[in-house]
């Protein structure tokens, strides 16, 4: 056995900080003295926040309007159907590129004549579009937009 073949776990109770000063952390426990990052509670401040001063959020100019969070369905028109047949969900439009993902939400539109017999299972149809369907002899189910399948861990 070898010096530094011993494996020696480092000492696991932590230095107990303030308790005087013969006790090797004391007085200012190892934050110096003074300044804001001596005092209790600087470890608190809100993300931002720059010493008092005006934050950075503050500072910067802000844009007008609104971005929502929520990504914007992708738009399939009816006389872009015609060339398909029976059911029609999202993964079917994505084999015909119709869609980039089927993943998405999909609404579909009405453009042109439709006049294929298609059972259409999307998330969102227009009024119009629901109407073309049912007078081409298909009909329209919404549907939850398919989630997207988990990685299994290997």
């Amino acid at each position: 056995m070898k010096y530094n073949d011993l494996v020696v776990e480092r000492n696991s109770r932590p230095t107990r900080k303030g308790r005087g000063i013969s006790a090797g952390q004391g007085k200012t426990a190892g934050r110096g003295t003074k300044g804001q990052k001596a005092r209790t509670g600087h470890r608190k401040m809100a993300a931002g926040f720059m010493g008092g001063q005006r934050a950075i959020m503050q500072a910067i100019p802000k844009l007008k309007g609104f971005k929502s969070l929520h990504a914007k369905a992708e738009v399939v028109y009816t006389d872009r159907l015609n060339d398909l047949k029976g059911n029609v969900d999202n993964f079917v439009l994505a084999d015909k590129n119709l869609i980039s993902t089927p993943y998405t939400k999909v609404k579909v539109i009405t453009r042109g004549e439709l006049t294929a017999k298609i059972d259409l299972e999307t998330q969102f149809a227009s009024k119009t579009a629901i109407a073309a369907l049912k007078n081409a002899g298909g009909s329209f189910k919404k549907v939850p937009t398919p989630m997207r399948p988990a990685k299994k861990a290997e």
